[in-house]
């Protein structure tokens, strides 16, 4: 079992500050969820429901424990997303923070059906080494990088889907 990387408090608190109003009355997802910092700090701040996704079945566990009535999927993130569309669940904010050069960079926005979990107006945030930049070039879920912001190590890159 990879150990889990928190969160940094610094860049919780900026994502925080970008996202603003957004998150009060939000349904929020956390995917690769590790301890939940993020969804719960989500839930603290107004958001109206979070659906975490852990894959290691003991931190699953342990988020259950601190969230309440929330959703908890203890699947790997492709199936829970499969999982979540089938269910039309949609998010008005998506928050993935995949291991650090895992290869999830490259293979996070091009899930098949990543799509269907956009609410109108959603954005997704993808936490991510700034040695490991994001990749859009396979891209059928129409994303386009609206911003990108540096942490020293850490990367936050902000996507939210192309108008057509």
């Amino acid at each position: 079992m990879k150990d889990v990387r928190p969160t940094s408090g610094r860049v919780v608190s900026a994502l925080f500050s970008i996202l603003g109003g957004k998150v009060g009355g939000a349904r929020f997802l956390d995917l690769f969820a590790g301890t939940g910092r993020v969804g719960l700090e989500a839930l603290r701040r107004g958001a109206e429901s979070c659906v975490f996704v852990e894959s290691v079945k003991s931190r699953a566990e342990e988020i259950r424990k601190s969230a309440g009535e929330s959703l908890v999927l203890s699947l790997e993130v492709r199936r829970a997303v499969s999982w979540l569309v089938k269910r039309n669940m949609t998010f008005d904010v998506i928050f993935a923070d995949p291991p650090y050069c895992s290869g999830w960079c490259e293979t996070l926005p091009s899930l098949p059906n990543l799509a269907g979990l956009f609410a109108p107006d959603a954005v997704m945030v993808i936490e991510h080494s700034s040695r490991e930049p994001l990749a859009l070039s396979d891209n059928p879920n129409s994303l386009m990088i609206d911003s990108v912001r540096d942490y020293g190590e850490t990367c936050l890159t902000f996507l939210k889907q192309a108008q057509e």
